[in-house]
């Protein structure tokens, strides 16, 4: 298909292997049925109506993300309630495993096994986790998650967390709850999704403010999130900084997109940042991180 080329090509032109795509999501076949129809609904932390582009199989979906040059990629899953994380982790643990190029993806939750949680993944070889505030609608602070938050950034694995307050504001969003936890751990590798939308200029200062804090690129750019929260164009020469400084990777938050994967690359393609902005979020930065 034309966009399988077009990304094959873009990353051909930079010089790349392929892509690393930080934020993806592959979850257990029923709660993949849950999340689709949520969204299919509208639902309350949706807000807009937001069909599913990549709907199929799992092996479907994973041959997808070969076809568009997706190299490395993530399984990303979310606890948003008590007793979830364990068998969460226990499947999307399985799931890298069994599949070439996934990144070993956990979670965990406010709760007494938290850091429990966050070790036994660990120990299982977990190098990416996944926290989202907005949907599970917890504070970052909670006593429950200090020993899990002081374990990440001991072992230096990174965190992408939906900390933004996009698409609905809801529970402990914005710059403030999870810059407190980087104050009291300043070693941790929080990677904010969404480039923090919409709190752009919060998220960009914890970045450029925390040695190891950082940025995904998810939806930012596309058309359709520029409709909710456009990116105010007076911060790219801070973007593009914190790019050349390992601080921005790719992220898509495929196969949950109203587009087609291109469109995320030519978004980010269009901002003029140069080649050298591009081939490292998309590739080198993840590399790093890594150690790809």
């Amino acid at each position: 298909m034309r966009h399988h080329r077009a990304v094959n090509d873009f990353a051909r032109t930079l010089g790349l292997p392929g892509l690393a795509d930080v934020h993806t999501h592959f979850l257990p076949e029923r709660m993949q049925r849950r999340v689709w129809a949520h969204f299919a609904e509208a639902g309350p932390l949706i807000g807009r109506e937001w069909p599913i582009r990549y709907r199929g199989t799992e092996a479907e979906r994973v041959a997808e993300l070969g076809r568009l040059g997706v190299r490395v990629f993530s399984a990303l899953a979310y606890a948003h309630r008590p007793g979830m994380a364990a068998d969460l982790n226990a499947w999307t643990l399985d799931f890298a495993a069994r599949t070439p190029g996934c990144l070993p993806s956990a979670t965990f939750f406010p709760e007494p096994s938290a850091t429990r949680d966050v070790r036994d993944a660990l120990d299982r070889g977990a190098r990416i986790f996944k926290l989202h505030l907005q949907v599970g609608g917890f504070d970052p602070r909670d006593d429950a998650l200090h020993d899990a938050w002081g374990l990440l950034a001991e072992s230096g694995t990174p965190v992408i967390v939906h900390a933004g307050s996009g698409p609905v504001p809801h529970g402990f969003t914005g710059p403030g709850p999870i810059g407190e936890v980087l104050a009291r751990h300043p070693r941790l590798t929080m990677i904010a999704a969404h480039l923090g939308a919409p709190e752009y200029t919060g998220f960009l200062e914890l970045a450029e403010r925390h040695e190891r804090a950082g940025l995904d690129t998810t939806m930012a750019f596309t058309g359709f999130f520029e409709d909710m929260a456009p990116f105010p164009r007076d911060l790219l020469p801070r973007l593009r900084d914190l790019g050349l400084a390992g601080k921005v990777l790719l992220g898509s938050d495929f196969p949950n997109i109203p587009y087609p994967y291109a469109h995320q690359v030519d978004s980010l393609a269009a901002l003029g940042l140069g080649d050298d902005w591009l081939a490292a979020v998309c590739w080198h930065n993840a590399a790093r991180l890594f150690g790809l």
